[in-house]
């Protein structure tokens, strides 16, 4: 059985993606910070049939990241690490001239260094998998200037930038930096809560993310959107 890692995967997109992988055959290692919303993700995910370790934990904890490689290692090894675990900065999102520069240590620390680390503990696994494959969950904001999401959106190209580096120093790897669009999530939702327009859910784009796994396009970055549904 291939083996993932998922992070912030309690909820929205991650919790999508877990029930998708466990579906086609996938054991996983599923990581957040709320205990509660995360057991009941992995109960729902179980119902595959498939090995499923939750660890709830903080992704900038070492130790934490230390414990997520283990359990991979556990199941047999690790074909897939999905790094979905994010932080805003602020909650509503605000303009620059009144972001706190906590917040933006705290994007950076979750979004960037948190997912570096992740990979440096998991690069063994990764590059013993004949498909080792490292997927960045990005974000329009990385690209686009949108006001109030200055924080979170540089937060978000760093990654971008660390996934594409890494896709030259890792020759063997599949690094694809991925943004799945607009979504109805609860981090879009305290990001800007005012806003309340239709939004697709998460589920929706999961195909584009199948998509990338089963023709495993050259490393590089992709817009869900794009991708279509795939097969």
């Amino acid at each position: 059985m291939p083996v993932g890692i998922i992070t912030g995967a309690s909820k929205g997109l991650g919790r999508a993606l877990a029930e998708a992988l466990a579906g086609r055959g996938w054991d996983l290692v599923l990581d957040a910070r709320g205990e509660g919303a995360l057991k009941e993700a992995a109960t729902a995910v179980g119902r595959y049939g498939t090995r499923v370790v939750a660890l709830p934990g903080d992704v900038t904890d070492a130790r934490h990241r230390a414990a997520l490689v283990a359990a991979s290692r556990s199941l047999g090894g690790l074909d897939l690490l999905v790094s979905n675990a994010s932080a805003l900065g602020a909650e509503p999102l605000v303009r620059l001239a009144g972001l706190p520069l906590d917040g933006l240590r705290r994007a950076l620390e979750v979004n960037v260094t948190a997912a570096l680390g992740l990979v440096q503990e998991a690069l063994p696994l990764l590059r013993a998998s004949a498909s080792g494959t490292m997927i960045a969950v990005s974000s329009d904001a990385a690209v686009e200037a949108y006001e109030t999401w200055g924080g979170y959106g540089a937060s978000k190209a760093a990654l971008d930038r660390l996934a594409a580096v890494l896709a030259v120093e890792e020759p063997g790897l599949r690094v694809w930096a991925v943004d799945p669009g607009d979504m109805a999530t609860d981090l879009y939702a305290a990001a800007v809560p005012e806003d309340d327009a239709a939004r697709p859910a998460p589920d929706t784009v999961v195909p584009a993310f199948l998509r990338l796994l089963d023709e495993r396009p050259a490393s590089g970055r992709y817009a869900a959107p794009t991708l279509g549904a795939g097969r």
